[in-house]
C-alpha cells in the first residue's frame, strides 16, 4: 500500500517489438478502477500542493477534487507524507522521461550530456516542479529521502551519459560513478538555486553557463585548450 507502480527510467527505451497472435488477457474490473482512483488522487493532489504547498492542503480538499472517499485515498496511501511521496516520486519519473525524450531527439552521442543537463534545468523552471520537488519535498521528507529519490530516477542516466561522453571523447576519462555523483549533487544545488530565484530568466541563464564552463572544464586537457 502506498507503493509507486513506476520505475526510474535509466536509459532509453529499447525499440518495442509487438507480440503476434496472442491477445492481451483481460483485466479484472477491479484493478483498472483502483489504478483510476489512485491516478486521479495523485492528480488532485499534484494540482493542490502546486497552488498552496504542503502544510495547507487537507486530505479533505483532494478527495474532494478528486471525487473519491476518504477511504479510497487511505486504501493507497498510508497519510498525506506517503501521497505527498507519490506525488514527488511521480515528478521525477516525468522529469527523467522528458530528458529521455530531449536525449533522442540529439543524434550526437558526444552532445547527450549537455542536452540532458540543459534538460533538467529546463524542467526545474515549471511551477508544479518547482514548488513540489524542489521547495516542498526537502523539508517534508528531509534533506536524505529526497536526495535518495531524485537520484533514484537520475543517477542512472547522468551515469549513462557521462559514459557516451567518455566513449565519444568529449569529456576526460575517468571513474564514472564518482563522476555522477559529484555532478548529481552539483545539479542539486542548481535546481535549489532557481527554485529559490526572484528572476527565473535571469537565474536560469547564469546556472546554464556555470554548468557549461563545469562541463567544459571536463574535456580532454588538449581539446579544453584549443
Amino acid at each position: 500500500m502506498g507503493e509507486s507502480n513506476r520505475q526510474p527510467v535509466r536509459k532509453l527505451p529499447d525499440t518495442e517489438v509487438a507480440a503476434s497472435g496472442a491477445a492481451a488477457p483481460r483485466e479484472d474490473g477491479r484493478a483498472v478502477r483502483g489504478r483510476a482512483t489512485r491516478a486521479a488522487v495523485l492528480r488532485a493532489a499534484r494540482e493542490l500542493f502546486a497552488e498552496r504547498g504542503y502544510a495547507d492542503v487537507g486530505t479533505n480538499e483532494v478527495v474532494e477534487r478528486a471525487g473519491v472517499t476518504r477511504g479510497a485515498l487511505y486504501h493507497h496511501f498510508e497519510d498525506k507524507r506517503a501521497l505527498f511521496r507519490a506525488v514527488y516520486e511521480e515528478l521525477e519519473q516525468e522529469v527523467a522521461e522528458q530528458i529521455v525524450a530531449a536525449v533522442a531527439r540529439e543524434p550526437r552521442a558526444e552532445r547527450h550530456l549537455v542536452v540532458g543537463v540543459n534538460a533538467f534545468l529546463d524542467v526545474c523552471l515549471e511551477p508544479a516542479h518547482r514548488r513540489i520537488s524542489l521547495i516542498e519535498a526537502p523539508s517534508v521528507l528531509g534533506h536524505q529521502e529526497w536526495r535518495g529519490i531524485g537520484a533514484e530516477y537520475s543517477l542512472g542516466l547522468l551515469r549513462a551519459a557521462l559514459e557516451a561522453a567518455m566513449q565519444t571523447g568529449a569529456i576526460e576519462p575517468q571513474p564514472v560513478d564518482t563522476l555522477a555523483h559529484l555532478m548529481l549533487g552539483a545539479l542539486a544545488e542548481a535546481a535549489l538555486m532557481l527554485a529559490r530565484a526572484d528572476d527565473l530568466e535571469v537565474a536560469r541563464a547564469e546556472v546554464g553557463r556555470t554548468v557549461a564552463r563545469l562541463l567544459e572544464g571536463l574535456a580532454p586537457r588538449s581539446s579544453a585548450l584549443d
